[in-house]
């Protein structure tokens, strides 16, 4: 699944303290509640995210919202007044150290190959999962969301209408509200969802519902081709495979489908990464009519040889996804996945002759740098 560019897999070093043992869990008194603010990443600059952290029976749980996705906790702990947070969407992954001074969270992210600072605001009490947010709505009621929606989404942008015009914006909202009562809620989800994205900038986003329906395998695009990378369910043997369908859709069909959820006034890379996210997400495929049971999706695959097979994939449950152990294609992590916690390293690769660099901060460059020009 997968700004923030979370295309790679963070391994996360947990702090050890003196004694041996791993530092996990909360207590009432540690930091929690729902915050909002921005996060400054390498690769897509400021972004608008919100973490919603709760501490239920001694552990973290929670969400991190971010353009691209959301972020599960996995884990976290705090140690001398700094929290370490361990996220996770699918088998990507996202480490924050934060500190809360006067109601405000800062600190930095890390994920993959991108980090950055990060500070949120303190809002409220944190809210309750939002794994059932939507479900058990009226049509009444859904039509009171949309206009709602509609509204507040034009008063609160600073310039709502820099992209679309008015006119469509408002087209496009009567067409869903007159088709909403024939419409499941992963349908309503995604009618929004294009919506919002009309706007044009990936700073205007809906919200991912937790229970998002995300299946345990991985997809990345090379070219023109999409190909399976990772998988936590069993199917190591498509380790590699090309993508031909999702049930009964091509790749191709379904990669435009899913585009009409991105936003059409940012870069194309921003937008096939939301894309590629897109195609391993039960929500977002039921919506789009791909595949007719949100839990479970055909991806009809064809090895380097072209024979074609299927594989059945079922959706992970909210907060199983920590329980999964992934396996990927590649045998060695590729360089930009290796060392996700480092601000800076560097190694000389002999066969190519080249100096191979990470650099995703500044902080102590000059420590971090010393001996690399030799």
């Amino acid at each position: 699944m997968k700004g923030f560019c979370f295309v790679s897999v963070v391994v996360t070093l947990l702090v050890w303290p003196a004694s041996g043992w791993a530092q996990t869990g909360c207590k009432p008194s540690d930091p929690s509640g729902y915050f909002e603010g921005t996060a400054r990443s390498q690769q897509e600059g400021k972004l608008d995210v919100s973490l919603n952290l709760l501490c239920d029976k001694g552990r973290y749980v929670g969400q991190l919202t971010t353009p691209v996705g959301t972020y599960s906790v996995k884990d976290g702990y705090v140690e001398v007044g700094k929290l370490h947070l361990n996220l996770e969407n699918g088998p990507d992954g996202l480490a924050l150290e934060v500190t809360l001074d006067a109601g405000v969270l800062r600190g930095k992210f890390t994920a993959g190959a991108d980090s950055g600072p990060i500070e949120m605001g303190h809002l409220g009490e944190a809210k309750s999962s939002v794994a059932s947010e939507g479900v058990g709505l009226t049509k009444s009621q859904w039509h009171e969301d949309l206009m709602f929606l509609a509204r507040e989404l034009q008063k609160r942008h600073a310039n709502a209408f820099h992209y679309i015009s008015r006119e469509r914006f408002e087209t496009e909202v009567a067409e869903l509200d007159r088709k909403l009562d024939h419409l499941n809620s992963d349908e309503i989800y995604v009618g929004r969802d294009h919506i919002v994205n009309l706007i044009g900038d990936a700073h205007t986003y809906l919200k991912v519902p937790e229970d998002d329906a995300n299946f345990p395998i991985d997809i990345q695009r090379f070219g023109d081709e999409y190909r399976l990378t990772a998988t936590a369910s069993g199917n190591q043997n498509a380790l590699g495979a090309r993508v031909i369908k999702i049930q009964d859709t091509s790749i191709a069909w379904a990669h435009e489908l899913l585009s009409r959820l991105t936003p059409p006034d940012e870069t194309e890379v921003l937008r096939n990464l939301r894309i590629t996210g897109f195609l391993t997400t039960g929500i977002f495929l039921h919506g789009m009519g791909v595949i007719p049971d949100r839990n479970v999706a055909r991806y009809t695959l064809a090895d380097d040889n072209g024979k074609e097979f299927t594989i059945d994939v079922h959706a992970v449950k909210p907060g199983d996804s920590s329980k999964l152990n992934w396996t990927y294609v590649f045998k060695e992590r590729p360089l930009f996945r290796q060392k996700p916690g480092d601000d800076f390293w560097y190694t000389y690769l002999p066969d190519s002759r080249t100096v191979y660099c990470s650099f995703r901060a500044y902080k102590d460059l000059g420590k971090h740098s010393k001996g690399f020009s030799t």
